[in-house]
């Protein structure tokens, strides 16, 4: 094992682990004597129900003393001072949850994320030498506290759900935390594991603990799913996060359906919603599009479709001037993606992810196929883009995939097509590329690369025919690759796989280019005004037009965060998208504002600028 020397005073990074014994046998339901395993103590519901919530800033205040009290006087882990506060200079940065009885305090628990720049951790190893610890999305876990009266119930419990609900919440993929050696196994009972490093403190030695968030989180809600239910109508949960995570599913935008319903059975409202949490298009199908599905409404609902899409695969070769034989369709870009990723890849796969991206493909090929997975980050400083001669240096880790959005979802910007084009034909011959243009058209003419695709063997272009063509609802897409690729995909593809309505509306929506030529180009001068107004509600916002149809929008740093903002603007019928689950890039507090008419467009500046303003008067 690994030893990392430190200095021998107790320093306050460690000061968390203290009470993760009581912590952890609270989680586990192990009562406080000799780890003999009882029932844990519910927490008990009076006037006032216990409260989850992030820390205020007077919260913030009993905190400090609460970890002066039992750090300092309980434990004699530091020396009292007089002013009986505990602090660190962590506390600067960090985020701390909180549970609380009506006004008296429970317990807290330390988050620390990744756009802080450092961690407890840093003060014992250098994380370039463990690679476990040197990941864009690794949070930590520290300090978690319960105060005495709360110690034996579910308070611990809960604190710890909050956290990993809170880290999966802004994109968290990996947590670290020192625990205690003497109760290395309730760690590894909990779904944590060992680095294999240990670090000493003074006369506590402490091992270097980490875990998938997406593990510990199915781990916790399977080990201690009926626990969690049933506190769950038993707490004030006042986290941007539902309480219970949803099915093992990736997270999408459209929430804005939601409010119509489940059963459909209030259609009439959508005129009532603004739908800018998904990227679908403002404007209606081209008008042949329109005229063949209403007028042969009847017999289209209740007939078969041509079992191969022959005809529809005939219309998209015409249309992009490719052979036949190198086109596969399907019911959307995610039903590509699912055939054809399970049939390339196993665990043994290597994959490269641009990061952050489009959520459908991290979702299959790290928790569905389970590969071996790389990112390659781009960020905010450098406007989201990609560096080319960075992406060719680590393509020479030869993938068996490399997956490139172009324009890239949710960001927005766009490589040209020469200058990809040209990587592609410069990396090793045994990585094969997925090249996802499912918003290309907006790029320009000639920002296609379905010709080097067709003609190369080493690339596919998966291109969505739903948001660009208005015809979401419908779910139409296609491959295009060597005829060998794409023949094997036809070969998976189930028959009837399209619609009929679907195979319809995409082929009279292929036939008048000029109607979508038009509403793109209004699309551009929708989105600079849209830009335009938002920029203006206040010179701290950052707003950054994309190449697609849709905005982002970055909060300052020290003010409301996005999920809070969605919350509000929710309110009052505008639909927005929080990016934070998607990357810890986003650092809580970016949402992408789809384009909508000139109208819905201006009620989305109006009610941003009238929710930002009562936020910040709230806070």
């Amino acid at each position: 094992m690994k030893k990392v020397s430190t200095r021998a005073s107790l320093v306050p990074a460690s000061e968390g682990q203290i009470l993760c014994q009581q912590a952890l046998r609270d989680r586990l339901g192990l009562g406080a004597h000799n780890g003999r395993k009882s029932a844990v103590r519910e927490i008990t519901v009076g006037v006032a129900m216990p409260e989850l919530r992030l820390a205020s800033q007077a919260d913030r205040e009993w905190i400090y003393r609460l970890r002066h009290e039992v750090y300092a006087h309980e434990l004699g882990q530091h020396l009292p001072n007089d002013a009986g506060r505990l602090t660190d200079v962590l506390d600067e940065t960090n985020v701390y949850l909180v549970a609380a009885h009506g006004t008296q305090p429970m317990g807290f628990i330390s988050v620390t994320p990744p756009w802080t720049g450092r961690y407890a951790i840093d003060k014992y190893l250098r994380r370039e030498e463990h690679p476990a610890l040197d990941e864009d999305g690794l949070f930590e876990i520290r300090v978690l506290t319960v105060a005495p009266h709360w110690r034996g119930t579910s308070t611990a419990a809960l604190l710890m759900h909050a956290a990993l609900r809170w880290i999966r919440a802004h994109g968290g993929r990996t947590v670290v935390a020192l625990g205690r050696s003497e109760i290395l196994a309730m760690y590894l009972a909990a779904g944590m594991s060992t680095t294999g490093t240990s670090v000493r403190s003074g006369a506590v030695t402490f091992e270097v603990m980490t875990g998938r968030v997406a593990d510990l989180a199915e781990r916790a809600v399977r080990n201690y799913g009926q626990l969690l239910r049933r506190l769950e109508s038993r707490v004030r949960w006042k986290l941007d996060v539902p309480f219970l995570p949803d099915a093992d599913a990736c997270e999408h935008g459209g929430a804005s359906i939601g409010a119509l319903g489940r059963g459909f059975h209030t259609l009439r409202a959508h005129g009532d919603v603004v739908p800018a949490d998904v990227l679908d298009a403002w404007f209606s199908p081209a008008p042949g599009v329109v005229e063949a599905l209403n007028e042969h409404q009847d017999w289209i609902t209740r007939t078969s479709p041509p079992a191969e899409a022959e005809g529809l695969i005939e219309e998209i070769a015409a249309a992009r001037n490719l052979p036949v034989e190198a086109i596969a369709v399907g019911a959307g870009s995610s039903d590509l993606i699912f055939r054809a990723f399970r049939g390339w890849l196993d665990s043994s796969a290597r994959v490269l992810l641009v990061e952050p991206t489009y959520g459908e493909y991290a979702h299959v090929v790290e928790r569905l196929i389970g590969c071996r997975v790389d990112r390659f980050p781009v960020c905010r400083e450098e406007g989201w883009r990609m560096d080319l001669d960075r992406f060719r240096d680590a393509l020479r880790e030869r993938y068996d995939l490399v997956v490139v959005v172009n324009p890239n979802n949710p960001t927005g910007v766009h490589v040209d097509a020469g200058e990809l084009r040209q990587v592609l034909a410069d990396a090793p011959a045994q990585t094969r590329f997925w090249i996802d243009e499912a918003y290309v058209g907006y790029a320009g003419p000639g920002q296609s690369l379905e010709p080097y695709a067709v003609a190369a063997g080493n690339a596919v272009v998966c291109k969505s025919l739903s948001k660009m063509y208005a015809l979401s609802g419908l779910r139409v897409a296609y491959l295009a690759g060597q005829s060998e690729i794409a023949a094997e995909l036809r070969r998976w593809t189930p028959p009837w796989g399209v619609s009929l309505p679907a195979q319809i509306a995409a082929v009279h929506a292929l036939r008048d280019p000029g109607y979508y030529d038009e509403r793109w180009a209004q699309t551009r001068i929708l989105r600079a005004d849209l830009t335009g107004a938002l920029a203006a509600i206040n010179e701290d916002l950052h707003v950054q037009e994309s190449v697609a149809n849709s905005v982002l929008l970055t909060l300052p740093k020290h003010g409301p965060g996005a999920a809070s903002l969605v919350r509000a603007c929710r309110r009052q019928g505008v639909f927005l998208r929080d990016l934070s689950p998607m990357s810890p890039a986003f650092e809580g507090r970016t949402v992408r504002i789809a384009v909508r008419e000139a109208a819905a467009n201006a009620r989305i500046a109006a009610t941003v600028g009238a929710a930002l303003h009562d936020l910040q008067t709230a806070t």
